[in-house]
C-alpha cells in the first residue's frame, strides 16, 4: 500500500491547543448577517438545520418534493417551496430550482445540508452567483476534493490504473470518485469479478452522483475507519475538533460512530491532526470539513476528505460542547471562529465520550434490505439525543435513504456512554416497518466493540450472530389477552372450559398459536398466571416472577413491549400460498437491470446474481432462492416494482 500510505510517525506537530494558520488564504468573505436560511435538504439533517436556526432567530425556508409534501422538515420550517418537474428522487439535485426557491422566499442564504448537492462546486457558484450566501466551503475547495482521485493526487498519492489491477494487487476496492455513503463502492477478491464490480458502481454512482467515475484502491483488511473534524474560518484558523471512529460499517456505510476514536496513540492523534490540517491547507479551506483515514496499526492511510457537514457530526458536538451548524453559520457571515473561554490558545477540549447509533428502517437479516410503511411511533427514554426527521405516523417511502433517525449517548467514560445507548435502543418504542434496532443493541454490547477492537470487516464476521431472534416468547400471549379483553368485556366467555380460545399470529418469520380460557373468574392459561389484562397492559407471572407487557395495536399490526407481530386470520386462506421457486421483490424498487444471458430456460444454481433493484438509491442484488431451471422471468429493466411482485421463477 505504499502509493496511498504515509507514515504516522513521519510528522510529530504540536495541534492539541494551537490555532492553525492558514498561509495562503485566497478567499475573503464580506461580513453579513443572516437573517434567513433555505435549507436544500430533507429529513433528520434539514430538521436538524432548523432547529438551531431557530434558537439563533433565523427564519428558515423548507423545499420538498412532491413525495416529501407532508415530511417532518416541511412542516418545521418557516415557509416551504414545492420543487416541480422532476422525479421525487432527483427533486433535491435540482439546484436550479433550489436557487430560484431560495430568491422567491426571501431567503439570504443557503445551507445544504449533506449528500445531495452539497458537494457539487457548480451548485456552490450558482448559489453565490445569485447574491446569496453559501454556508459552506468556497467552490474551489469542493471541486478540487469533490473527486477522491483529485483529492489523492493533491495529496501526493496515487491510485491504481484500473487497467493494471493483477491478482497481486487483490483485494482491491472499486469506488466512485464523487462517491459518499457507501454508494458506488464494491470490494472485490476475485480478478474475474473486477469488470462486473465496475460496471455495477458506476451504475450505482451514475444513479447517485451524476458521475460515473470510479477508481481501485487496495482494500486493508483489518483497518479501522478513524477521522478528523475540522472546522475553518476566513480569518485563517483551523480548528481540528478531535477523531471519530466509524468502523462499525454495512456496505462501506456507517452504523455506529463514536467519539473521540478510542486506542490512539498520542502520537497518532497528532499525526491525523497534522494531516487533516494540511489537507485543509491545501485547499483554503473555510467551514466544516471532515478528513477521513483508514487506520491499520500505526499507520494511517488518506481517505478522502469531506467538504460539508458530516451525519455522525453530533458525537464531536457533544463531547467539546459545541454546535457546529451555528459555528457554521457564524463563518459563511465573514465572523471569526474566537477562542473559547475554556482555552484561549485554541479549540474547546474533549469532556467525556459520545456513541452514535443509526436507526435504519432495514432488515440486517435480509441482506439490509429497506423497508417501507408507516412509523406508527417513535420514542426515545429521556438523557439520549434523537435527531430524526419523522413524526408519529409518517410514512417512510421508497425514493430515500432508509435512515429513520440518530440516537447519540454522552457520558464521562467510553463504557457508561455504550451501556447508556444500548439501554435507550432497548427500551425505545419504536412501532412501524423492521428496523436495525436489536442489531444496534448486540453491537454497542458485543466484546469486541467494548474492548475497542473492532475494525471495518465487524459486520461480515458478526452479522448471522448478531441478527437472530430477539422476540419475547411471552409476547403472543399477551397480544391475545389485551385483545381479548379489548374486544368485549364478556365475549369470547365459554361454559366449556375444555376447549379454549385460540389466536394466531406471526413474529419474526414465523407462526405462534396462542390457548387461553376466558372464564368468570376472567382470563386462564395453562403455566401462566394472569395478574392483570387490560387492552393496553398484561401482567404475567411466570415461576414467581411478574412481567408487565405494554401492548399497541394498529390493524393487524401489535407491538408488545420492543417485540413485533401480525395478527393472522383464524383459518388461513389455502390459496395464499406462493408457487414454490417463485422471486418476489422484497421491497419497491425499479429493476436495473437482467444478469447477462439469462433467458427462460437457463439454468441457475443458488444464490446466483439474476437481477439488480434500485431501491433508495442503493443498488440491491436478486439471486436465484434454489438450483434449477429458470421458468419464467417476468421482470425488465426500468420497471417499478411493489413488495410482492413476481420476479421470476426458478424450478428445482
Amino acid at each position: 500500500m505504499k502509493a496511498v500510505t504515509e507514515s504516522v510517525t513521519e510528522t510529530k506537530t504540536e495541534t492539541k491547543t494551537e490555532t492553525m494558520t492558514v498561509g495562503t488564504m485566497t478567499e475573503t468573505r464580506k461580513p453579513s448577517v443572516i437573517t434567513s436560511v433555505l435549507v436544500a435538504n430533507r429529513g433528520e439533517i434539514a430538521c436538524r438545520i432548523v432547529r438551531t436556526c431557530r434558537e439563533s432567530g433565523i427564519r428558515t425556508v423548507a423545499v420538498h418534493s412532491d413525495a416529501d409534501e407532508n415530511a417532518l422538515h416541511a412542516r418545521v420550517a418557516d415557509a416551504t417551496v414545492r420543487l416541480p418537474g422532476a422525479a421525487a428522487s432527483d427533486t433535491y439535485l435540482r439546484g436550479d430550482l433550489i436557487v430560484k426557491a431560495a430568491l422567491d422566499a426571501g431567503a439570504d442564504a443557503i445551507h445544504p445540508g449533506y449528500g445531495f448537492l452539497s458537494e457539487n462546486p457548480g451548485f456552490a457558484r450558482a448559489v453565490l452567483d445569485a447574491g446569496l450566501v453559501w454556508i459552506g466551503p468556497s467552490p474551489e475547495a469542493i471541486e478540487a476534493m469533490a473527486s477522491k482521485t483529485r483529492a489523492k493526487k493533491l495529496m501526493g498519492l496515487e491510485t491504481l490504473p484500473l487497467h493494471k489491477v493483477t491478482e497481486d494487487d487483490l483485494p482491491v476496492l472499486v469506488k466512485a470518485a464523487a462517491g459518499g455513503g457507501g454508494r458506488g463502492m464494491r470490494v472485490v477478491r476475485d480478478l474475474a469479478a473486477l469488470q462486473d464490480e465496475l460496471a455495477a458502481a458506476r451504475a450505482e454512482a451514475l444513479s447517485a452522483f451524476d458521475d460515473d467515475e470510479v477508481f481501485v484502491e487496495p482494500y486493508v483488511e483489518g483497518g479501522r475507519h478513524v477521522e478528523v473534524q475540522i472546522l475553518a474560518d476566513s480569518h485563517g484558523t483551523v480548528w481540528p475538533l478531535g477523531t471519530r471512529d466509524c468502523s462499525l460499517q454495512r456496505r462501506h456505510q456507517k452504523v455506529i460512530e463514536e467519539a473521540p476514536a478510542p486506542g490512539l496513540s498520542s502520537e497518532l492523534t497528532e499525526s491525523l491532526y497534522a494531516m487533516a490540517v494540511r489537507a485543509a491547507r491545501a485547499v483554503d479551506y473555510v467551514g466544516a470539513g471532515t478528513v477521513e483515514f483508514l487506520v491499520s496499526g500505526d499507520t494511517a492511510h488518506f481517505l478522502e476528505m469531506n467538504t460539508r457537514l458530516q451525519v455522525e457530526h453530533p458525537v464531536t458536538e457533544a463531547v467539546f460542547g459545541v454546535d457546529l451548524v451555528a459555528l457554521q453559520i457564524r463563518v459563511a457571515e465573514g465572523r471569526a471562529l474566537g477562542a473559547p473561554e475554556n482555552d484561549p490558545d485554541g479549540p474547546p477540549r474533549v469532556r467525556g465520550h459520545a456513541v452514535e447509533a443509526r436507526l435504519y428502517a432495514e432488515d440486517p437479516a435480509r441482506a439490509w434490505a429497506p423497508q417501507t410503511g408507516t412509523l406508527h411511533r417513535l420514542t426515545v427514554p429521556d438523557g439520549v439525543r434523537l435527531d430524526t426527521g419523522y413524526a408519529d405516523g409518517d410514512p417512510i417511502g421508497v425514493h430515500y435513504d432508509p435512515l429513520l433517525a440518530k440516537v447519540v449517548a454522552h457520558a464521562p467514560t467510553r463504557a457508561e456512554a455504550l451501556r447508556k445507548l444500548a439501554a435507550a435502543l432497548e427500551r425505545a418504542d419504536i412501532h412501524g416497518p423492521t428496523t436495525n434496532r436489536d442489531l444496534l443493541v448486540r453491537s454497542l454490547r458485543h466484546e469486541e466493540f467494548t474492548t475497542a477492537r473492532m475494525d471495518t470487516g465487524f459486520y461480515d464476521r458478526h452479522l448471522p450472530a448478531l441478527t437472530g431472534s430477539a422476540s419475547d416468547p411471552y409476547a403472543p400471549l399477551a397480544a391475545a389477552l389485551a385483545d381479548a379483553h379489548g374486544r368485549s368485556r364478556f365475549g369470547g366467555w365459554r361454559n366449556l372450559p375444555s376447549q379454549p380460545q385460540t389466536k394466531r399470529y406471526a413474529m419474526a418469520g414465523e407462526e405462534h398459536e396462542v390457548r387461553y380460557h376466558h372464564t368468570r373468574a376472567g382470563l386462564t392459561t395453562q403455566g401462566v398466571r394472569v395478574v392483570h389484562a387490560d387492552a393496553r397492559l398484561v401482567v404475567l407471572e411466570v415461576d414467581g416472577v411478574q412481567r408487565r407487557f405494554e401492548v399497541t395495536r394498529y390493524g393487524d399490526e401489535v407491538y408488545v413491549n420492543t417485540t413485533a407481530l401480525r395478527a393472522l386470520p383464524r383459518f388461513p386462506d389455502p390459496t395464499a400460498d406462493e408457487a414454490p421457486g417463485s422471486l418476489l421483490a422484497s421491497m419497491p424498487g425499479t429493476v436495473v437491470r437482467i444478469a447477462e444471458g439469462l433467458t427462460e430456460g437457463t439454468q441457475v444454481q443458488a444464490g446466483q446474481p439474476l437481477l439488480w433493484l434500485e431501491a433508495m438509491k442503493m443498488e440491491h442484488k436478486i439471486t436465484a432462492p434454489a438450483t434449477g431451471t429458470l421458468t419464467a422471468l417476468h421482470a425488465v429493466p426500468g420497471q417499478q416494482v411493489e413488495v410482492g411482485t413476481l420476479l421470476a421463477v426458478v424450478h428445482a
